[in-house]
């Protein structure tokens, strides 16, 4: 057997155990927006976690665009609860956190004193502007969606995955931080821990 010979054979086992790794770690997994929802115990929401802010510490203030031309400005919320959330149309849990968000938003009520704003990390996206109406259009959200298109308040919270949320108090306050995709359930209970 030539040298060149024993390459291809061996070039060819190589790409075969690599291929046979590759599905063996792929089967059985579930789809990522088929993954289950996280279930939050507020008093376990911020516990452990290294990134973004502490708690109890002031909301940084922002003023940013949404997709429907209006502006939001954190502090012009102070006095109620604040659900802020950072997302991607690219990413798999917050596909599946959406249609959440929006059964939870379509309930509020003005007595309810509790704003939901869904940042879209722009700058993050793929394809654009354009996925992004595309996404929000299909799940028929119909919250704010302010657009971060420079990563800046990002940055200012130090989101690190997504989707991420802060729950942020009356006071203008970080009262909680979970990471992961939240369901209506888990934003009921993480609404009501808060002042």
């Amino acid at each position: 057997m030539s040298k060149k010979t024993l390459g291809y054979i061996i070039t060819v086992l190589i790409i075969g155990a690599l291929i046979f790794i590759m599905v063996q770690n792929t089967v059985g997994q579930k789809d990522p927006v088929e993954a289950p929802i996280t279930q939050v115990h507020p008093e376990d929401a911020l516990q452990g976690e290294e990134e973004g802010l502490e708690q109890y510490s002031p909301a940084p203030d922002f003023t940013l665009e949404t997709l429907a031309g209006e502006t939001v400005t954190l502090s012009e919320l102070k006095g109620k609860k604040v659900i802020l959330n950072f997302w991607a149309t690219w990413c798999p849990p917050c596909k599946a956190e959406m249609p959440h968000m929006e059964s939870f938003y379509s309930k509020l009520t003005d007595e309810d004193q509790v704003e939901l704003i869904a940042v879209n990390v722009t700058e993050s996206e793929r394809r654009g502007l354009g996925e992004v109406e595309k996404f929000v259009n299909s799940y028929e959200l119909s919250f704010p969606i302010p657009l971060d298109k420079k990563a800046e308040v990002t940055q200012k919270y130090g989101v690190m995955s997504m989707p991420t949320t802060y729950m942020i108090d009356t006071q203008g306050r970080i009262a909680q931080k979970v990471i992961g995709p939240l369901d209506e359930k888990s934003l009921n209970e993480l609404v009501d821990s808060m002042d």
